[in-house]
């Protein structure tokens, strides 16, 4: 007959009746029926303890990551000057601050060139005689009307012939592109040579524009006749 168990402890029980576990010779207490049998996350290892006399040291903080927000893109990091730099596009380059001392401007619009007298009438052709008539009386003549003669004429009421006043609306519409701010360093010079003497040349000829006009003289110049063209028969 085999030794009674009663009143000792059986592996796997226990005597308060709760169940045990017998693992490699060690008995170990079942879980409660409350208790989640999986395990736990580790806890951060906590502050070391301080040395008798210094202040309690703090565990290290770990940085939220940033939000990527809508776009799914952190924002850029603005850097030690606090401001985020440009974003660059898809060029690869941040646009250029058209304010900034650095940039380069835009050119100028630039107004639409006058159009030529002759394509004026009216109270146009008037008011641009009226223009060149302040260039020639201020500027040409005083500088560059030399002495009239029977071989070079002048007419003192030039603005009535209208050949003349063509070719001195030309010369100062040359005077304005050839000596402006923005001309070439050559362009006075051009203009001399290319505009001035011809156009003087051809004005003060003898047989030009203002023959038969003396000082205080006008003589009106009648075109010479035309015929109006005649439209060919078809051969035939």
């Amino acid at each position: 007959m085999g030794p009674s168990t009663e009143g000792a402890d059986l592996p796997g029980t226990d005597p308060a009746g709760a169940e045990r576990t017998v693992m490699d010779g060690w008995v170990r207490a079942a879980p409660a029926a409350d208790e989640d049998p999986r395990p736990t996350e580790p806890h951060a290892p906590s502050a070391p303890e301080p040395p008798p006399g210094e202040p309690p040291q703090r565990p290290p903080t770990v940085p939220a990551p940033a939000d990527p927000g809508p776009s799914g893109l952190a924002p850029a990091d603005p850097g030690p000057s606090g401001f985020a730099p440009a974003d660059p596009g898809l060029s690869g380059f941040a646009p250029a601050d058209p304010a900034s001392p650095g940039s380069v401007p835009a050119d100028p619009v630039l107004p639409d060139d006058p159009p030529f007298i002759l394509y004026k009438a009216g109270e146009d052709f008037g008011v641009a005689v009226a223009d060149l008539a302040l260039w020639v009386h201020g500027l040409l003549v005083p500088v560059y009307g030399r002495e009239v003669s029977s071989t070079a004429p002048w007419c003192t009421r030039w603005y009535e012939h209208v050949e003349a006043v063509a070719q001195l609306y030309g010369l100062w519409m040359a005077w304005q592109d050839l000596t402006g701010s923005r001309s070439p360093l050559t362009g006075p010079a051009m203009w001399h040579r290319d505009f001035l003497t011809p156009t003087m040349n051809n004005l003060r000829d003898p047989s030009g524009v203002f023959a038969g006009c003396k000082p205080g003289q006008h003589r009106p110049k009648e075109p010479p006749p035309v015929e109006e063209p005649r439209t060919a028969a078809p051969p035939g």
